[in-house]
Order: structure tokens, then sequence, then C-alpha cells
């Protein structure tokens, strides 16, 4: 059994590799330890609410940009919408609020209405923005050619030059003489970074002239719709994708990968499996790759990215609401409440750190455009803001949890004081923290962006490719360009081209790993009037007695409105029985509705116990 690339996790860029050298015609195998795609670009269920993980607004979608192109050449743009948000951002503080909409023109005279004095400064950075995008995407891409035109490299690309000897702070403070200006400009900074004054004016610039130039843009339906498409497509074109699968090693021979070793994710008794590859792809935190690796790669890489340093995380409070929130004074899709005790660009990283109840933070309404994520004459939001795992991980569960709350409650007062009667109509509240982000997506320290986009990290100083073993590549956050939805996509196309460039490829058969997760349907029965059981096939690798539940995914739902196909169930069957049983509430959701439906012979995928 032999792949030609093996992809090690099913984030936007590892999904984004793989679809890419699927389409090149290369047989491709993905591995995700999660049992469903996407990394933070997920969703999951509760209740009535399709939950967004980690989308607010997706930059790069612009005229001709890379986005777009690479979107054409996978087929999103025809199975996948993207809904263009009202306006970037409004900010609401004691000052006032202020509304930065789309659009160079718009911006500009936002705000210069509002910052006359700064007229001259503002012009000169809606200029290097502009700039700091169509430098930055026209670049060679040899680094021999990058080496000859250096010394031209401040002519033929002014702007890039600019930004990259500045951080935000930095050019903000010899530019904007308003600090309540670069307060306004940095309103959405937890979007990449935490500190205006280590964060790189060259990779804020790239984003956020992307958000100016065409608007951000939300995935209908939820950030899932993506990822799955990209799975899906990868299997369209001959090859593999296995979830609930975790790489525990990197098998390399005489100085270069031969395969990659796994192990089932929830189910520990099974045995792990090794595959051969010409090639391999880490998606997984580069941090991670190491404890992967033999000697001596492990110890070399342990060097590289011992003076590195990792980005902030986030801390999310997703709410559901029971009406549109527009009836509490909520105008804009994301809204900034700003920290009371933010008075200039220096008090922004001491009011991440600070006090929950002075902290700055991000609501979003996906009421403000057709999000599809809650029924109708109901709303989702979300709270988003700069989080810190050293401030939970030495909490037991019950102090995390005590914690949490207190949080939430800050927060929900904090927005009731800013949309008067908001909080009333709140049907549901969840908060994620930079813990749970480090859970579910085994990024150290739950960073979000990977190595902080910091002056000495971007860029060509970014990790890039393959760098430490020839045929070993990178493409995550934590790689080049960065983080972000629009890095993370660039990131796994840029690699696909490489390795296709790379030719380190051998001619592989077709023959596929068989997942022996996924199992028909044997029978179906109603227990009452509220009550369904379904009995499958019990799978191939036999779960563990000490399992108690399983994940009951269905193949192909035949209704999915405002839900997602799977459940995590009790197993009602006993362990020496040959079938797995189920029993399933018929709740009126669109599972529950699938699962009456489903016929004999259909096939699910157990994950588990």
């Amino acid at each position: 059994m032999k792949y030609n690339t093996i992809v090690i996790g099913g984030g936007l860029a590892g999904l984004t590799a793989g679809a890419t050298l699927s389409k090149f015609g290369k047989k491709v195998l993905l591995l995700e330890q999660h049992h469903k795609p996407g990394g933070c670009a997920t969703t999951f269920k509760r209740g009535e609410f399709i939950i967004e993980v980690g989308l607010h607004e997706m930059s790069g979608i612009v005229e001709n940009g890379t986005i777009p192109q690479i979107f054409e050449m996978l087929d999103v743009d025809q199975k996948v919408d993207l809904l263009k948000v009202p306006e970037f951002y409004a900010v609401y503080s004691d000052r006032g609020k202020f509304v930065f909409p789309h659009g160079y023109d718009a911006v500009t005279k936002a705000l210069i209405n509002k910052y006359p004095e700064d007229a001259k400064g503002i012009k000169r950075f809606l200029k290097v923005l502009k700039g700091i995008r169509k430098e930055g995407t026209n670049q060679p891409r040899s680094s021999l050619v990058k080496k000859l035109i250096y010394p031209l490299m401040p002519l033929l690309y002014p702007n890039l030059v600019e930004a990259s000897r500045h951080t935000v702070g930095s050019w903000l403070d010899k530019y904007i003489t308003n600090e309540n200006a670069k307060i306004d400009l940095v309103a959405h900074l937890a979007y990449w970074g935490d500190d205006p004054y280590t964060l790189s004016m060259f990779y804020y610039g790239m984003p956020f002239s992307g958000f100016i130039e065409n608007g951000g843009h939300f995935v209908k339906g939820g950030s899932q719709r993506l990822s799955d498409h990209l799975a899906a497509y990868i299997e369209k074109h001959g090859g593999t994708v296995l979830f609930g699968k975790k790489a525990e090693k990197i098998v390399t021979e005489n100085g270069r990968v031969t395969g990659v070793t796994f192990r089932d994710y929830f189910n520990k008794d099974l045995d792990p499996v090794t595959v051969s590859c010409d090639n391999a792809v880490a998606n997984c935190a580069i941090p991670v790759v190491p404890a992967m690796l033999d000697e001596p790669f492990a110890s070399s890489l342990k060097e590289k990215i011992s003076d590195k340093i990792n980005s902030c995380s986030l801390l999310c409070m997703y709410l559901g609401f029971n009406k549109d929130v527009e009836e509490f004074g909520v105008q804009h899709y994301s809204n900034v409440i700003e920290g009371e005790d933010v008075r200039s660009l220096k008090d922004v990283k001491p009011n991440h750190q600070g006090d929950w109840k002075k902290r700055r933070f991000i609501f979003v309404d996906y009421g403000k455009v057709d999000a599809q994520l809650a029924p109708p004459n109901k709303s989702e939001g979300v709270i988003c803001t700069v989080d810190y795992v050293q401030d939970w991980e030495k909490l037991n569960d019950e102090d995390y949890k005590a914690k949490k709350e207190e949080v939430a409650q800050i927060l929900l007062e904090r927005l009731e004081k800013q949309f008067p009667g908001i909080q009333d109509s709140i049907q549901y509240y969840e908060v994620s923290t930079s813990k749970t982000i480090q859970r579910y997506t085994s990024n150290p320290s739950g960073s979000v962006y990977g190595y902080a986009q910091i002056k000495g990290q971007i860029g060509d100083m970014r990790f890039r490719n393959n760098f430490l073993i020839p045929n070993l590549y990178f493409a995550s956050a934590w790689a080049f360009p960065g983080g972000g939805f629009e890095g993370s996509i660039t990131g796994g196309f840029l690699a696909a081209l490489q390795m296709n460039k790379d030719k380190i490829w051998s001619v592989v058969d077709d023959e596929k790993i068989i997942d022996q997760r996924i199992v028909p349907l044997v029978e179906r029965k109603a227990i009452n009037e509220k009550t369904v059981e379904l009995s499958f096939e019990k799978p191939a690798d036999a779960l563990s007695p000490k399992g108690k539940y399983a994940c009951l995914n269905l193949m192909k739902p035949k209704v999915t409105e405002l839900d997602l196909p799977y459940r995590w169930l009790p197993i009602v069957s006993s362990p020496e029985e040959d079938n797995i049983r189920f029993h399933i509430e018929l709740d009126g959701s669109s599972f529950s509705k699938s699962c009456e439906l489903i016929g004999s012979g259909e096939m699910a995928t157990i994950y588990g116990p």
C-alpha cells in the first residue's frame, strides 16, 4: 500500500494541499485526528443552532486574487457560497461610535471626517496598505531572482520595504498623531495578534487591505461547508481521507521520508498502521513534529524552532438568540467593544492581559448575513477576544468550569450594557478558551495563528516548504505565509505547487485503504413513538468492550437543514452481539429525520468508542 503524498492534519492548509495535489493527479492520503475536517474551520451543533467555531470574516476574496483562483481550480466556487458582510467593523467606546466601511474611497472619507488633523497620515496609511497587497502578491517566487533584485527592492517594492521595517505600532506612531485614530485602526487586532508594537506592519497590512478592497466574507452555512468540500474533492479525485486517525511517526530511511505511522484516535486498543509514501505534508503544528521524527531530524527541528514565539490564542463565547438582535440596537456585523482603559496605542497589549471587566472584545452578529446557522426569527453571534493558555492550564476541572462561567457572566453584562435587553434573548451560550483550542487542534498554547507574526517571523523568515528533509513539506498557520483562512489556504496551495515542481513521485497503483469503520445498516425499527433503533454491522476493527459511546456519522443523510450528520450516542448493544445498536431520539432535528428515513444497506461511519 503506497500513496504519493500523506497529509498529516486536516486543517485548511492540509486540505488545500491535498486537494491541489489530487487535482494534479497524485494519490493522496489525508489523516485527521478529529472525526471531521477543518481544524478551526469547523462547526458543531447545539440545540437548534449550528455553531461556527472560527470564521468571522475571511479576507482575500479580491478580483484576480490568489484565493478566488484557488477556489475556482478546486470547484469551491461551484459548491460553496461566500457572503459579503455589510462593513468591516464598528467601534464602540466612550468616545462614541466609528464605522469602518469597505472600499478605499469610503474608508478615506470616514477616517478623515473623524480625524481631519491626520488627513495626510491617513492617506499615507491607506496608500501603504494598498501597496502591500499589490507588491506582496507580485513578488517573484524564485529565491535566485529575489537575491538578484534585492538591491532594487526599495525601488520595485517601496510599500513592502517600508512595511517590513515597521511594527504596526511604530508605523502608526510615526505617521498618525491622534491616539484615538490609532486605536480605531487596530480595533480588529485580535484577528491577527495581541500587540501592535510587535505585530509586523507587513502581515497586518496584507489581510487588512483585502478587507478594505472587497470586504470580508462568510461561508454560507458555516466554514465546515468549505472544509467538507475540500475533503470530498480529495476523495472524488482518487484520494483517501481518514478521520479519527492521529499520526504518531514520520518514518525516515536514508535521510528521506518513506511513510507515516498512525493510530485510531478514539479506539486506543487498535494497532498502529504504517503506510508508505513518496513525500509527506505536515499540516500539524510545527512544534509537535519533532516528537514524530527520528534523530538527527528531531533535534535539528527542535533547534530551529527553539527561539520562535507562539501567537496568542482566542476566547470565544458562542451565543444563540431567540430573536433578531437588531431589536436591541445591534446595527453592524462586527462590533468592537473597546476597553475602558485603552487611552493610547500602548494600552492595547496590557488590556488584552488585564481585567475581563475592561478587556476589549468583538461581538459578531451572524444575523446580518444569510449565515444559515440559526432557525428563522432567531439569530446567532459570538464574542471573541484575545486569550492566553497560561491563564487556564493550571486550573483543575472544577475551577476551570467556574472561571469560564465567571468570564461568561462578565462578558454578558458588558454586552447588555452596550445593547440593553439583549441578555434576555439568549437561548444558549458556551465558552471556548485557548485550552479548548489546544485540545481540539493540538496547537501548542492554543495558538490559532501559529508562530506570532512579529518582524523576525514573517515573509521569507517564516518556515517554508521542505527546509528540514527533502521530501517533508510544511503547510499550516505555523509555516509560510501564516495564519488565518487566507494565509492557511495560500500556504497549502504553495506547498502543493512546490511539491509538483520538485517531482518527488513514483508510480503507484489505485489500491486504497479501506476504512473498516464504514458499515451498512442491518435493521431499523421503532422502539416507541419517540425513539428509533438503528442496528449496524459491527465494524471489522471491533469496538472495545470498554467503550460506552460512539460517534455515528451518516454517510448520505436525507435531511440536512440546520444540522450535522453525526451524533455521539450511547451504545445499547452488548459487546457479544454481532451488530452494534443505537437508540435515536426523534426530536425533530434533521439528524433524527434522516435516521427515520435510512434504509437497510445504507452506510455510516462509526468512530470510537
